[in-house]
């Protein structure tokens, strides 16, 4: 970075402005911008990439690329956590791994590089982290209902619907983060995570169908 201050910025935590007082400044501005960046960046990569798909199925794959759950795994692979600047009370919750912080921090950090260094860097930088997930982009057409597709699925197979189980509910009021397993038969076939209990089960479910996509034979023709 020419200007670290961008990036310690970037990495500070808003519960730290609740415990030292507002005047200090953190990085809920450059999540802001760091989201429409993304959302730019992203959303012109898929429409280059995908000449013949309809704006509709762009931004359904848009959406699943920039969604919360997505981002805190980028920030988790680079290690975005253990360097978060946060409060006493929300280190003490668990908030170095709380996924909605990872997600925020991740939107943040893009927009102090865009802020430190322009657009082609910060755009070569999102299209590194995110070239798997754009390769597999056309592939992965899940559906807006996860937990309808994936009940089809597998009362396709069995009578038995599958169950939605809450497993955690952490964190302050700004910032909740629940996770959620989804079971069949006994068996839990995923988790998520999300900003509600509704979120979590529809991330669930989709991590779901993505592992009986995976493991179908038909999948991997």
């Amino acid at each position: 970075f020419k200007k670290p201050e961008l990036l310690e910025l970037a990495l500070t935590h808003p519960s730290l402005s609740h415990e030292q007082g507002p005047k200090l400044n953190n990085n809920q501005r450059l999540e802001f911008l760091g989201d429409a960046v993304l959302g730019v960046v992203i959303s012109a990569e898929l429409y280059r990439k995908f000449p013949h798909r309809d704006e509709g199925t762009l931004s359904k794959a848009r959406a699943r690329l920039v969604c919360g759950p997505t981002l805190a795994k980028q920030a988790t692979a680079i290690g975005l956590g253990k360097e978060l600047v946060l409060s006493r009370g929300e280190e003490r919750s668990g908030g170095r791994t709380r996924p909605g912080a990872l997600a925020d921090a991740f939107e943040a950090l893009v927009g102090a590089i865009y802020l430190d260094s322009g657009i082609t860097r910060a755009k070569q930088f999102i299209l590194n982290r995110f070239a798997d997930q754009l390769r597999d982009a056309d592939a992965r057409q899940h559906s807006d209902n996860p937990k309808g597709e994936l009940q089809e699925i597998l009362q396709s197979k069995n009578a038995v619907a599958p169950e939605y189980r809450l497993l955690e509910a952490e964190g302050p009021d700004h910032d909740r983060s629940f996770v959620c397993a989804v079971r069949h038969c006994g068996n839990e076939l995923a988790r998520g995570n999300g900003k509600s209990k509704k979120a979590a089960e529809m991330a669930a479910a989709a991590a779901a169908i993505e592992q009986l996509r995976t493991k179908s034979p038909k999948s991997r023709r």
